[in-house]
């Protein structure tokens, strides 16, 4: 895909993006949009919650279209407070409603298995929440503070954008060994439907993270960057 490619823009109707990628609405809850746009555009509804329009599309983008890389002109003219609060309220949705969901499944997944069986998965799931817990939390009281104050044209020497690249975990790693456990070891009296089940939503929250991760490496940490380059300038 090309760099320059501009797939969505402020012009477009909000229910065409929901047409083309559903997903979106995920993103849409964590902007505080919900249904029952009408025919109202991307810019009007932005405008009318408080959201900076480039920003919207260039998440949107980054959530619908595989490799999707933005441009220096499409970061620039996006609010990175903006993409900073998105990256916030996507924090508290996969941690009240994803994980408290993907919990119930893998419960109800693995009930009939025996106790020493169903040990072993649900602490790995545990050990996996805590981790992205921290992980979060780093971000919440390190990194998302220090875009704020480069945003207010503070930059500090102790930490920079770079410093946050060098501690920035992958979270996404035991994901994939959490659902290879799902997939691959589970034992047969386990109940096939509600494994299947547990299985997507592992799958569905994988590829939410990474996109969310996308949006940390590509969008914000750019965007801080440059911040950055033209206060020291």
């Amino acid at each position: 895909m090309k760099n320059d490619i501009r797939i969505f823009s402020p012009e477009m109707k909000m229910a065409d993006l929901i047409e083309i990628n559903y997903r979106l609405l995920a993103v849409f809850s964590r902007f505080g949009l919900h249904l029952g746009f009408g025919e109202t555009t991307v810019a009007r509804m932005c405008n009318e919650n408080g959201i900076d329009p480039e920003a919207f599309i260039l998440i949107c983008n980054i959530y619908s279209y595989a490799g999707y890389m933005p441009t220096e002109d499409a970061l620039k003219a996006a609010d990175p407070l903006c993409v900073m609060k998105y990256l916030r309220n996507s924090h508290s949705s996969y941690m009240e409603d994803g994980f408290k969901t993907l919990e119930q499944l893998i419960d109800k997944a693995i009930a009939p298995c025996a106790p020493g069986r169903k040990k072993i998965i649900t602490d790995f799931f545990e050990d996996y929440r805590k981790e992205v817990e921290k992980h979060f939390e780093y971000e919440e009281t390190v990194f998302f503070p220090y875009v704020g104050a480069v945003v207010g044209g503070t930059v500090s020497e102790n930490y920079s954008a770079a410093t946050f690249e060098e501690n920035h975990s992958n979270i996404e790693e035991k994901l994939d060994d959490l659902k290879n456990i799902v997939m691959k070891y589970l034992p047969q009296g386990c109940d096939p439907v509600s494994a299947n089940d547990a299985l997507y939503a592992l799958f569905a929250l994988s590829e939410d993270l990474e996109k969310h991760t996308d949006i940390e490496n590509h969008v914000l940490v750019p965007m801080v960057n440059r911040l950055e380059n033209k206060k020291e300038a």
